[in-house]
């Protein structure tokens, strides 16, 4: 009967309140020294440390805008050489029809402009944008994760995620609440 009350309500995680910036520091080291790595924080104010604690492995996003920058150089150059020397020749006092000096200026601006939608895009679509649904918002107490408390998820897809045992290490952590959170 326990099996069929799984599968009707799936668990997202277990997500645990705290009341400080320092309590949520501490339990997110103590939770990856743990061995939990799928786990996320939430807090109203930006935490430089979470990210080296939290997010250790690097993104893909420079290797994207890196790419869009590429493209942008290669499509500049392509598209003044195609406009100068392929479709409309023009012999001006016995310059050379494409000369890569000339292509330079405009070729940095879609440089720039290529990139800077590379980032753009790359950023939405990594963050998992838009997002109008997100499993914590199930939660009642997530609501004051806005204005004054701070929250950190253990996820269910961390292959060291028991519910019961993570439910312990997270009120073991000092956790003003430890809540389920449905999927």
């Amino acid at each position: 009967m326990a099996h069929a009350a799984e599968h009707e309500n799936p668990l997202y995680g277990v997500m645990a309140e705290y009341d400080s910036v320092q309590a949520l520091v501490e339990a997110s080291r103590h939770a990856v020294a743990h061995g939990y790595s799928v786990l996320e924080a939430y807090s109203p104010i930006p935490i430089e440390e979470l990210n080296d604690i939290i997010h250790r492995k690097r993104t893909k996003l420079s290797r994207i805008i890196l790419a869009g920058g590429l493209a942008g150089l290669a499509t500049g150059f392509a598209m003044q050489y195609w406009m100068s020397a392929v479709d409309y020749p023009m012999n001006v006092g016995g310059r050379p029809y494409a000369t890569w000096t000339a292509f330079v200026v405009p070729s940095f601006e879609l440089t720039i402009l290529f990139s800077s939608l590379a980032a753009a895009v790359g950023m939405f679509l990594l963050n998992g944008l838009p997002q109008p649904y997100h499993p914590v918002f199930n939660v009642e107490r997530f609501s004051l994760a806005s204005s004054d408390k701070f929250f950190l998820v253990i996820e269910s897809a961390d292959p060291r995620f028991d519910k019961a045992e993570t439910t312990r290490f997270l009120e073991g952590q000092g956790a003003k609440g430890v809540y389920d959170v449905a999927a």
